[in-house]
C-alpha cells in the first residue's frame, strides 16, 4: 500500500478556479474516475476525477479554496506504490502560463479583421473533452453579440461550460442545435464583426510545453485560445439567487443538472441556497416536495391550463381545447373561478395525473351508531349544550383506528422513501361558497367523539366566513370527504397529495340484509377509499375498508 497525491488534470486554460463541492470524506473507498471535488469559473463548472483507485487517507481542499492543475486534491491510500500521474488525460495544448504572461504579444500571430469582416465562430480548447453536446443555445441568427457573451453551453458527463463570443458584432450563421455534439476547433457559425478590435479566437499562446519556451515560438494549428482566458479580469454578471438569470445557465454542478433532468425539475425556476445563489441537491428536492405539495406551480403546470392550442399538458399529448363562440348560440355570463377553485383545480389535476389512484367500495352497517347518535344528540339538547355530534366525527375516530391497524395508510411518500407518521391528523372536505376547502383537525387520536365534532364545527365555520389559515389545511395524514348530507351511492376522492389514501362517504340508506335467517332493513353507508396503488396494494385497501365498517358497525372495536 502506498500514499499517492491526486491533483487536479488539464482542465483547460482554466487557473486559479473555486473548489465549491467536495464529494468525498476521509475513510471514502473511491474508484477510478470518480468525481472528488467539483470546480467553478465564472463559465463553468467541472467535477474533477480521481486518476487512481483507493482510501481517501487526508483531503487537501476545503470549500472556497482555489485550485490550478497540479494542485493535490487528496492523498490516496493505492495498492501500489505507483505514483498518479499529474493529469487523468493530459490534452497537448498547454501554455496557460505563456498566455497570461504576455497577452499582448499574442495579437501578432493572426490579423485582425478588416471593418465588416466575417470570422468563423470555433470550438476553444475546453480541456481534454471530446464529442461534447450541446445542451442550450442561447443566441439566433442576427443577434448582436458583446465579446465574451456566451452563445450556447456544452455539457460532458463530468463538466458543464458556456462558449462565449470572441468578438463584438451580429451572429450570420449557426450550424449547431441543441443535441449536436463538437470538439475543439469545430466551426459552428459565423459572424459579422466591425473595425480591427476584434481579435480572432486563433490568437493564442502557441503550444509550449516548457513554461521558459518565448512567446515568439512558432504557433501550434491545434492551439485554439482559452475561452475562460480570454478576459480574466471581468466580474460574472450578477446572479438573482431567485431564478435563473436570463438567457444563463443556472448555477448548478453536472452532478446537480443530472438529478434534476431525473426528477424533471426546471433549475431555472429554482432558488439556489449555495454560495452566489448556486443550486444544490437538496434545493432540488425541496424544489421538488413544494410542488407535490401544491405550494409551488411551475412554469409548465401554469401552462398546462387548458388554452386554445392542443400539445403536451401535464404529460399528456392532447387534442386542442374546443374554442367556442357561446353567445351565438344564446345569451352568457362570464365569471372568473375563485382564488380557491383556481388552487384547488390546479392540484386536483396534478394528483389526478401523478398518483395511480384505485377505488375500493364497500358499505358498512350503521344502524345501531345512527341510533346512538340520534341519543347523544337529545340528551345534549336535554343539556342545553351547544354540541351537535355528526356522523362524520364517528368515522373520523374509526379512521383512526383503521390507520393504527394498517400503518402503511397513515404514510406518504418522499422519493424512494416511505414516511410513516407517529401523528393522527384527519383532514375533512368542506364546501364554501368560493369552493372547496379541507380544514385538519389536529391530533385526533387524543381527542373524543365531542371535542371533535366541536372542533369541527368551529373549523367548518371559519371557512364558510373564508377565516381558515395556511396552518388550519396543513400537516394532514388522511382526508375524508363526505357527501352524505347531498346523496349519492358511491364515488371516486381525488386523492390530497401527499397522502396516499382518501375516505368517500356517501348517503346512508335503508337496505334489505340478509341476517342468515331473514332479511331485515338495516341503515347502510357506502365508503369508498381511493388510494395510492404505489404504496398500497388492493388487498391491503380491501381489508381497511372491511375493518373500517366493522368499526363502525360496533363502536365497541375501537376499544379493543
Amino acid at each position: 500500500m502506498a500514499l499517492t497525491e491526486i491533483k487536479v488534470p488539464d482542465i483547460g486554460d482554466f487557473s486559479e478556479v473555486g473548489v465549491i463541492e467536495v464529494l468525498v470524506k476521509v475513510g471514502d473507498t473511491i474508484k477510478v474516475e470518480q468525481s472528488l471535488i467539483t470546480v467553478e469559473s465564472d463559465k463553468a463548472s467541472m467535477e474533477i476525477p480521481s486518476s487512481q483507485a483507493g482510501v481517501v487517507k487526508e483531503i487537501k481542499v476545503a470549500l472556497g479554496d482555489k485550485v490550478k492543475e497540479g494542485s493535490v486534491v487528496v492523498m490516496l491510500e493505492t495498492a501500489d506504490a505507483a505514483p498518479a500521474p499529474a493529469a487523468a488525460a493530459p490534452a497537448p495544448a498547454a501554455a496557460p502560463v505563456v498566455a497570461a504572461q504576455a497577452p499582448v504579444a499574442a495579437a501578432p500571430v493572426a490579423a485582425a479583421p478588416a471593418a465588416s469582416s466575417t470570422v468563423d465562430l470555433k470550438i476553444p480548447d475546453i480541456g481534454d473533452f471530446k464529442d461534447v453536446a450541446v445542451i442550450e443555445m442561447l443566441v439566433k441568427v442576427g443577434d448582436t453579440v458583446t465579446a465574451e457573451q456566451s452563445l450556447f453551453t456544452v455539457e460532458s458527463d463530468k463538466a458543464s461550460m458556456e462558449i462565449p463570443s470572441p468578438s463584438a458584432g451580429t451572429i450570420t450563421a449557426l450550424t449547431i442545435k441543441l443535441g449536436d455534439t463538437v470538439n475543439v476547433g469545430d466551426v459552428v457559425g459565423k459572424m459579422t464583426v466591425q473595425g480591427a478590435a476584434a481579435a480572432p479566437v486563433q490568437a493564442a499562446a502557441p503550444v509550449a510545453a516548457p513554461v521558459a519556451a518565448p512567446v515568439a515560438a512558432a504557433p501550434a494549428p491545434v492551439a485554439a485560445a482559452p475561452v475562460a482566458a480570454a478576459a480574466p479580469v471581468a466580474a460574472p454578471a450578477a446572479h438573482n439567487p431567485t431564478v435563473a438569470p436570463s438567457g444563463q445557465l443556472p448555477h448548478a454542478s453536472p452532478s446537480v443538472r443530472k438529478f434534476a433532468r431525473e426528477l424533471g425539475v426546471p433549475l431555472a425556476e429554482v432558488k439556489g441556497s449555495g454560495n452566489k445563489g448556486r443550486i444544490t441537491a437538496e434545493d432540488i428536492q425541496s424544489f421538488t416536495k413544494s410542488v407535490m405539495a401544491g405550494a409551488v406551480q411551475t412554469l409548465a403546470q401554469q401552462a398546462a391550463a387548458p388554452k386554445s392550442s392542443g400539445g403536451n399538458v401535464g404529460g399528456l399529448e392532447v387534442l386542442a381545447w374546443p374554442k367556442v363562440d357561446f353567445a351565438k348560440f344564446g345569451a352568457v355570463e362570464r365569471k372568473e373561478l375563485s382564488r380557491i377553485k383556481k388552487i384547488s383545480g390546479a392540484n386536483l389535476h396534478r394528483n389526478w395525473v401523478v398518483i395511480p389512484h384505485v377505488t375500493n367500495n364497500d358499505e358498512a352497517d350503521i344502524t345501531e351508531l345512527e341510533a346512538f347518535r340520534v341519543s347523544t344528540n337529545a340528551e345534549s339538547a336535554k343539556a342545553k349544550s351547544d354540541v351537535k355530534v355528526t356522523m362524520l366525527a364517528f368515522v373520523i375516530k374509526a379512521v383512526v383506528a383503521a390507520l393504527k391497524k394498517f400503518p402503511e395508510f397513515n404514510a406518504s411518500l418522499d422519493g424512494d422513501t416511505l414516511v410513516y407518521k407517529q401523528y393522527f391528523n384527519i383532514g375533512f372536505a368542506a364546501d364554501t361558497p368560493n369552493g372547496l376547502v379541507v380544514p385538519v383537525l389536529k391530533d385526533a387520536d387524543k381527542k373524543g367523539i365531542l371535542q371533535i365534532s366541536q372542533e369541527m364545527g368551529e373549523l367548518a365555520k371559519k371557512a364558510r366566513d373564508g377565516k381558515l389559515g395556511a396552518a388550519d389545511m396543513q400537516g394532514g395524514c388522511f382526508s375524508i370527504s363526505s357527501l352524505g348530507g347531498i346523496g349519492g351511492t358511491n364515488f371516486t376522492p381525488i386523492i390530497n397529495a401527499p397522502e396516499v389514501a382518501i375516505l368517500g362517504l356517501s348517503k346512508g340508506a335503508m337496505k334489505p340484509v340478509w341476517d342468515g335467517k331473514q332479511f331485515v332493513p338495516r341503515l347502510m353507508l357506502p365508503l369508498s377509499l381511493s388510494y395510492d396503488h404505489r404504496v398500497i396494494d388492493g388487498a391491503a385497501a380491501a381489508r381497511f375498508n372491511a375493518y373500517l365498517g366493522a368499526v363502525l358497525a360496533d363502536y365497541r372495536r375501537i376499544l379493543l
